[in-house]
């Protein structure tokens, strides 16, 4: 049941039900089978929802603490959040009120905490644009021409 997801899953159906069979048809006169028909029709097609499930698995994986949090038993072995984890549900990083960080400059716990937020979001606003153009083709191929 964990190995597909059933949102990405009627996800994929949907878009594969809003092609239009004449392509299909259009594959069978050019002698195509049906692995022809997946392979050089639909799959060229469906670029725009495997980048989107793609998109999903990736933050998905990103943000999953729990495995590691289950399996891990050295705190050196962590990933990153686990430590966001730990960070925000600890209420603090050291047991005073304020961080001393690098002499005078102090860091209210709080701000550490949204900095730390902020930077374990940066690896998947990174990717983001170059999945972008995929959903705008996606877009643009169910978008009606006038």
């Amino acid at each position: 049941p964990g190995a597909v997801s059933t949102w990405n899953l009627i996800l994929m159906r949907t878009f594969f039900s809003g092609i239009p069979k004449e392509l299909e048809e259009s594959g069978r006169i050019d002698g195509l089978n049906d692995i022809g028909i997946f392979i050089r029709i639909i799959v060229p097609l469906s670029k725009a929802s495997f980048a989107t499930i793609a998109l999903f698995y990736a933050v998905g994986m990103w943000n999953n603490f729990i495995y590691p949090l289950l399996y891990l038993r050295s705190p050196d072995l962590f990933p990153l959040q686990v430590l966001l984890r730990n960070l925000v549900l600890a209420g603090s990083a050291s047991s005073g009120d304020v961080t001393s960080i690098g002499g005078d400059n102090m860091v209210i716990e709080e701000s550490l905490k949204y900095a730390t937020i902020m930077v374990s979001t940066l690896p998947i606003l990174i990717v983001y644009p170059f999945v972008q153009k995929y959903f705008v083709k996606g877009a643009m191929i169910g978008a009606v021409k006038g």
